[in-house]
């Protein structure tokens, strides 16, 4: 009986290496309810789904996925009408099976032959039934009305105390499962606990102790080599990135090169994260919030893109656009002086930028068709009658429509008193080969050696901006 007992158990160990080492994958699926249709398998990829896959369900409810590929691992669902039905992790072992019914796909869930899913399943089971328990708590805190402070606090305290059985839940997955996609997702999410900052030996505290440790540990729950997690329901791969970047650390450009580097080197050994990192930081500063966090595109396409570092996925056609939005940033960077313009005016006369003599000059790129121009052009009007002197301000507005008399009228219209050119009629080229300026209205904001100090303000940002650098400055200057 032992000698049978220890065979049955090695054929099941056996069963179950086998189903984690053959090749490709195959998804058996039984969906009572559901018969005589077509299904698909989709997975998720940062902020948006794919279909990767599609099978035919039999009388029975009973399909399959199967190829000789393995499937990238992540966060996969099953689609029904373009509806998605449940999802299911895909993780090392991609030969198992699952049935439920139509009338709950997830309460009615069995998962055959894999832990991973069994966990995933599980997990769902013990979040619902959390959640019910939790209800009356959140009622209670959602009641504007209440006033009773006490029923609040046991509320407070009710909902607490599930949170800690949630967390408490999790955790031991994670201990005992750490390898598994379920696990994996969980402690994506987990937060990093900041400890209090320690003392000196004068007994005074380390300011800068809970941002450097906060630094520091940041992706400890998050393997940001790990391409799996760019396929989970949330795009939580590049907010972890986002909220990384912008919260721990100053908009300038050094203080970011400093930061990114060691995040790319910890992916680079994985073609997918790699890719998906350096990408995801060009579309960040392709039109970033801050002012002139734009360098770090030109930063990047030459670091990764100019050198041949990402041509093992990008196309030709993609790295010409890269490259030629890259070159359109580099000309017209803070810091750099002004590419010269030389067009035009209304009476047919060339005016030259570099030869303005005031302290300030703004670059202003219009459209005399353009409504939100239309808006911002009085604004500026505004501005530049009030403030010419003060600052010592001169406009060099370029209109960009090849009509001299739609400029003429415009002109009119607005009372613009400043320098207006037609852009078309350029003698150095077009101005979108010197300046981003693919939309109007565009602003450059140039300092007395024609350096750029300022871009793509609104208007009403105007004011203070020169009033801010005016303060700048000065405090530079002593």
């Amino acid at each position: 009986m032992r000698i049978q007992m220890f065979f049955f158990l090695i054929m099941v160990g056996y069963s179950s290496l086998m189903a984690q080492t053959r090749p490709g994958y195959e998804l058996r699926f039984k969906i009572t309810g559901l018969k005589d249709t077509t299904v698909y398998l989709g997975y998720y990829y940062a902020e948006s789904t794919y279909v990767r896959d599609t099978a035919r369900v039999n009388s029975k409810g009973e399909f399959v996925f199967d190829n000789k590929q393995a499937l990238p691992q992540g966060i996969y669902f099953v689609v029904l009408d373009k509806n998605r039905l449940f999802d299911f992790a895909i993780g090392s072992n991609q030969h198992f099976a699952m049935e439920t019914n139509t009338t709950d796909y997830i309460k009615n869930m069995v998962v055959k032959n894999d832990t991973d899913n069994k966990l995933f399943f599980e997990n769902m089971h013990f979040n619902l039934e959390r959640n019910k328990e939790a209800e009356p708590f959140i009622k209670v805190l959602q009641d504007t009305t209440l006033k009773d402070e006490t029923k609040k606090k046991e509320a407070r305290d009710g909902f607490s105390k599930i949170n800690d059985k949630v967390t408490a839940y999790q955790n031991e997955l994670i201990a005992a499962h750490p390898k598994t996609m379920t696990a994996r997702l969980l402690k994506s999410t987990k937060r990093i606990d900041i400890p209090e900052p320690p003392k000196r030996a004068d007994g005074s505290i380390d300011s800068t102790f809970q941002l450097r440790y906060y630094r520091k540990h940041f992706f400890d729950n998050f393997d940001i080599s790990d391409d799996a997690l760019i396929r989970l329901p949330q795009p939580i791969y590049s907010q972890k990135i986002n909220e990384y970047l912008d919260k721990l650390y100053a908009p300038q450009v050094d203080t970011l090169k400093k930061a990114i580097e060691p995040l790319i080197a910890r992916v680079k050994s994985n073609q997918e994260t790699y890719k998906y990192l350096v990408w995801t930081l060009m579309l960040k500063y392709q039109a970033p919030e801050f002012m002139g966090l734009d360098e770090m595109y030109v930063y990047l396409f030459d670091k990764y893109f100019a050198t041949g570092e990402m041509d093992f996925w990008v196309n030709d056609r993609l790295k010409k656009n890269l490259k030629d939005h890259a070159d359109r940033l580099r000309k017209s960077l803070i810091g750099i002086t002004a590419p010269n313009l030389i067009m035009q005016d209304a009476a047919l006369q060339p005016r030259t930028l570099h030869n303005i003599k005031n302290k300030y000059t703004i670059i202003y790129f219009f459209d005399p068709d353009c409504g939100h121009c239309k808006t911002e052009t009085p604004k500026l009007v505004d501005f530049y009658t009030r403030n010419k002197a003060k600052f010592d301000v001169e406009v060099f507005a370029v209109s960009a429509d090849t009509s001299m008399q739609k400029m003429r009228d415009y002109i009119k219209t607005m009372n613009m008193k400043w320098i207006t050119v037609n852009g078309p009629r350029t003698y150095v080229g077009s101005y979108h080969d010197l300046y981003d300026a693919m939309t109007t209205p565009t602003i450059y904001i140039l300092d007395e050696k024609k350096k750029i100090i300022g871009k793509k303000l609104p208007v009403d940002r105007l004011e203070d901006f020169f009033t801010n650098y005016e303060k700048f400055k000065k405090k530079l200057g002593t």
